[in-house]
């Protein structure tokens, strides 16, 4: 069943110039608006090819003058990724001519598609659910071959059947625990009542396992933030050169070369990073200086990871004490560069989540930084393990909120279970609400909007 009477076109490829371009078409006036601008070589209409083939002919305008060739492609529904006739216009890739296949499509009777809206009618259409959806939205976005394999999971439906699993053992409580309210008090064993709660305590661990996957998740999808800190000329602008594999910063003896953040991207196992070199941290009366410590500061605040690097052939800075107890332990390694040259940074008791010695100009400890730095982005995140689908902040607050509702329903049935059997039942009923909206078994306009507005428009 279709859930809107429009038929909807875009340009499904990226802009720029490309050797194909594709305007794909949705809707039940489909076949009406092909006929009126495609013609195929073999004077079949589009509407009266087979589903799955392709037709070439030449694309034309209102006058039937030509404006491009190419291909037809023809999907029926509900064989069809809305689940809706769709016909993809294939032409030459290129702004101006994706442009003009387009706005023939919509003078013939199509209208401009929303974001997300092709996903969209794909949900509406009971092709996918929202988690699907979303696991859509995540392969487009991904920026590592490990969160494109979790984003496949979630595609194929694996995280959806464990937050299906979990809403059927709630419906299955509530439905049995309604059932008693139909008997007179005392009139049913315990053991009823007993098992009900038995099914409701092995849901909850259920639930928990997928609470523990948002780490990863996380950290798959957006990605973590790490900044460079430490005073001038102790490396870090080397450190960058040397995790990137190229000479991304200026290395130079004289202190202060680094005024601004410098920031490229690097994937370390799976994980995509953010990687931020910044000035030298010390005091300053240069204005352009001052202004990039703030910086530095402001990003070391924000980071997800901070690698703090100290000059270990000469005794620790008493400033350089003072800032390395402002980090977060949890969530800094301290690095001891130019050992080299020795290391009078001995035996202290830092509160960092590792130390490691490192003589950058010679690369030295290169490896075992990434491994420290690994280790602690990692932590509540099972990264070794196979790629597998994992939960997003979305259903995270959604699990949370389902969680707490079925735990008071718990309660309830501790307490006294004749008696609070219908306050019982009324949270587990707000718990499956929650778990609807996850999947989209329960969901408002306000959801989807939210959900497939991050889409692309093409898709």
């Amino acid at each position: 069943m279709s859930f809107s009477e429009d038929t909807i076109a875009a340009i499904a490829t990226p802009p720029g110039e490309g050797g194909v371009g594709i305007v794909r078409i949705s809707g039940p006036k489909v076949w009406e608006i092909a006929g009126k601008i495609f013609q195929p070589l073999d004077k079949t209409p589009v509407s009266g090819q087979p589903h799955g083939t392709f037709a070439y002919g030449k694309v034309v305008d209102a006058d039937g003058a030509e404006i491009d060739t190419g291909l037809a492609l023809v999907m029926r529904a509900p064989k069809s990724y809305t689940c809706e006739d769709v016909v993809e216009i294939q032409g030459h890739g290129g702004a101006v001519s994706m442009r003009r296949i387009l706005r023939r499509a919509l003078e013939a009777g199509a209208r401009m598609a929303e974001p997300g809206e092709f996903t969209k009618r794909a949900f509406l259409n009971g092709r996918i659910d929202l988690v699907q959806a979303e696991g859509i939205f995540d392969l487009i976005r991904a920026r590592s071959d490990r969160a494109a394999s979790a984003a496949m999971e979630q595609m194929e439906g694996k995280l959806s059947q464990q937050f299906d699993a979990i809403y059927e053992a709630f419906l299955e409580v509530a439905a049995n625990l309604e059932t008693t309210l139909d008997f007179v008090e005392d009139e049913l064993p315990d053991e009823v009542f007993s098992g009900i709660a038995d099914l409701l305590d092995r849901t909850f661990r259920s639930l928990d396992m997928l609470l523990d996957t948002w780490d990863e998740g996380r950290l798959l999808r957006e990605g973590a933030r790490v900044v460079i800190l430490g005073r001038p000329n102790v490396g870090k602008s080397t450190l960058l050169n040397a995790l990137l594999g190229f000479d991304r910063a200026i290395v130079s003896s004289t202190a202060g070369t680094t005024r601004d953040t410098i920031e490229e991207g690097f994937v370390l196992e799976g994980i995509p990073l953010r990687i931020t070199d910044t000035a030298g941290l010390r005091e300053t009366d240069c204005e352009i200086e001052a202004e990039g410590i703030r910086r530095a500061e402001a990003h070391g605040a924000a980071a997800h990871l901070a690698i703090y690097l100290v000059d270990a052939s000469q005794p620790l800075d008493e400033e350089d004490r003072v800032r390395l107890g402002k980090l977060d332990p949890e969530k800094s390694v301290m690095v001891l560069n130019k050992v080299d040259l020795g290391n009078q940074v001995l035996n202290g008791k830092w509160q960092v989540a590792s130390v490691v010695e490192t003589s950058l100009v010679n690369g030295d400890g290169v490896e075992e930084l990434k491994r420290a730095m690994a280790e602690t982005l990692e932590k509540g995140a099972d990264l070794n393990a196979l790629p597998h689908a994992v939960i997003s902040e979305r259903h995270r607050d959604l699990l949370i909120r389902s969680h707490k509702e079925a735990k008071q329903a718990r309660a309830y049935l501790n307490e006294n279970v004749e008696e609070h059997a219908v306050l019982a039942s009324e949270h587990l009923r707000s718990a499956l609400e929650f778990l609807g909206q996850v999947t989209g078994r329960v969901y408002h306009d306000e959801l989807l909007d939210n959900i497939f507005s991050r889409f692309c428009i093409g898709k």
